[in-house]
């Protein structure tokens, strides 16, 4: 029998749909290589494919949507394959993807490290896309965890140092705080397609209570069906934050 767009819908508890999902697009390169293509095809087809993810994700009710692009590690890649990464980043973004679905464009990461004509433009679209309050849809672009750590730790250390606040007063939520994440819940859960099994200095300690979702499947043929086999898993585990089961259970 073949399922309809409704019928996988139903087969979701539309009240359960996570609030923030985050993803690691990977299988990009390894896919337009089973093809006999370049690498950077297969990034085409990737960006491609993350229009689509971001519509359908906007239209279940995901409130953020985070994806991990471009790393800082990625500048090690050959430089015509960086160069092309850049182009493409720029080509997806187009207005009508973010205007079409009530979505306001982020942008995460170290953006010094990006060329000039890619910062502006990610600036520009950041600005034109403010007003939208349906789904928040980051990039993590010049994106690395430790190196995000390392960032929120020197602001902390500057303040204690001009005496704005002490050591002692240091949590959790002071370094979430300076996270370049702060103005977003941590996600509830990472998807990583392409058949690896880790997450790649991504998210490190937003994700210390996901739940994660691994795939084999490479990115660009990552569809709808895929997306609610991911969500479907996310709905039948259940989130216990450090408690027992029969605390959560409990407490419903």
């Amino acid at each position: 029998m073949i399922e309809t767009e409704n019928d996988m819908e139903q087969q979701l508890d539309m009240t359960r749909i996570p609030k923030h999902i985050a993803i690691i697009m990977d299988g990009n390169g390894r896919w337009a290589m089973d093809r006999g293509l370049d690498r950077t095809f297969g990034h085409k087809a990737g960006l491609d494919n993350l229009e689509t993810i971001t519509t359908l994700c906007s239209n279940l009710g995901v409130k953020y949507l985070t994806v991990y692009a471009f790393s800082i590690e990625n500048f090690n890649r050959p430089a015509y394959e960086v160069e092309a990464l850049m182009g493409l980043v720029l080509s997806f973004i187009k207005m009508d993807l973010f205007h079409n679905n009530n979505v306001s464009f982020h942008v995460v990461g170290d953006r010094e490290r990006l060329p000039k004509s890619v910062q502006d433009k990610l600036r520009s679209m950041e600005e034109e896309t403010a007003m939208y309050d349906g789904m928040a849809m980051t990039i993590a672009m010049g994106y690395s965890s430790k190196q995000e750590l390392v960032s929120a730790t020197k602001r902390i250390a500057r303040k204690v140092q001009s005496g704005e606040i002490s050591a002692d007063d240091i949590s959790e939520e002071t370094i979430s705080e300076h996270l370049w994440t702060a103005w977003m819940p941590d996600p509830d859960l990472l998807i990583r397609t392409g058949g690896e099994i880790r997450i790649s200095n991504y998210l490190l300690w937003q994700c210390a209570y996901s739940e994660f979702y691994f795939c084999d499947t490479y990115w660009p043929d990552f569809g709808e069906e895929d997306l609610h086999k991911a969500i479907a898993s996310f709905q039948s585990r259940q989130r216990r934050f450090g408690k027992t089961e029969a605390q959560v259970e409990e407490e419903k």
